[in-house]
């Protein structure tokens, strides 16, 4: 069950942590020194990938330049001797060539679609979704955590990510239940619900952005309805996968952060800061002088 491939959806419009998205896709926006989508690209390298697929929409062209060689930066640094500076730009913004592939949302139909449209791209093998907007610190890193599992596993198992919140915040998540335990971090799942009524939750754990797929997924939202909010729903669609193939829920170790919300992005950057050693005093003596306030 070797993955190769991940998907990223990168189409949405990061509508709650306007105005910095008005012209700035959301997956640009920096953790401490580094764009979100730097991060997830990072994660999943680390995890194996040899292919990322970008599912992109309008004005997000600057992801694209991102991976791209910069021969005018290279160039730059070169003639100023930061011979080191040049070297670690070009060894964590450069995939090999042909490792990444860019595919188009032309309407904002929901995560399910998105997935959907990478579909010729990921071919007949399972796949990794990754979520830019949620980052997990922790090494290793949480697709690395879900591959391991996936290997064990083994056949055509489907992996989700999750974590427990609180029971009053369930309705605004997607929610599994839990049946067998395997391990002390992963079990069979026993249903899954998008954003449950309040009072309805089968659990208190919610799917997180990190999902290891299988590719009969693609024949379910071919034809998957529009559900919450009006949009596909990735939910639904494993839901009728759940059907006919299994799915285990792996709790992952390490703090997510969304960094799709205001709070959250605030949040990683002060977490991602103090996890430097070269940020963390600085940082620290900093925010003192705030909490003194």
């Amino acid at each position: 069950m070797k993955i190769r491939k991940a998907v990223f959806p990168v189409a949405g419009l990061g509508t709650r942590v306007l105005p910095a998205t008005k012209a700035m896709p959301k997956e640009m926006l920096t953790i401490v020194d580094k764009p979100l989508i730097q991060y997830v690209y990072d994660e999943a390298r680390e995890a194996g990938i040899e292919h990322f697929i970008f599912v992109t929409g309008r004005n997000k062209g600057v992801i694209e330049d991102h991976f791209d060689k910069m021969f005018e930066l290279d160039t730059t640094l070169a003639a100023r001797g930061n011979k080191k500076a040049e070297q670690e730009i070009l060894a964590r913004n450069q995939p090999e060539a042909g490792a990444t592939s860019f595919t188009r949302q032309q309407a904002p139909l929901g995560l399910g679609h998105a997935v959907w449209c990478a579909r010729d791209i990921v071919g007949d093998e399972p796949f990794a979704v990754v979520l830019p907007d949620e980052l997990v610190l922790n090494d290793p890193g949480c697709l690395k955590q879900m591959i391991q599992a996936a290997e064990k596993l083994g056949g055509k198992s489907n992996l989700l990510a999750v974590e427990p919140v609180p029971d009053e915040l369930t309705h605004q998540y997607g929610i599994c239940g839990v049946g067998k335990r395997l391990a002390s971090n992963m079990f069979e799942v026993d249903g899954m619900i998008e954003k449950p009524a309040k009072g309805t939750a089968p659990s208190n754990l919610s799917i997180t952005g990190r999902y290891i797929l299988q590719p009969e997924i693609f024949k379910i939202l071919e034809t998957q309805e529009r559900g919450a909010g009006g949009e596909i729903q990735l939910t639904d669609a494993m839901i009728g996968l759940a059907k006919s193939q299994k799915f285990y829920g792996v709790e992952f170790e390490g703090e997510r952060h969304d960094c799709g919300s205001k709070p959250g992005f605030l949040r990683a950057n002060i977490a991602y800061g103090m996890a430097r050693d070269d940020l963390r005093e600085g940082l620290r003596a900093e925010m003192k002088k705030y909490l003194e306030k």
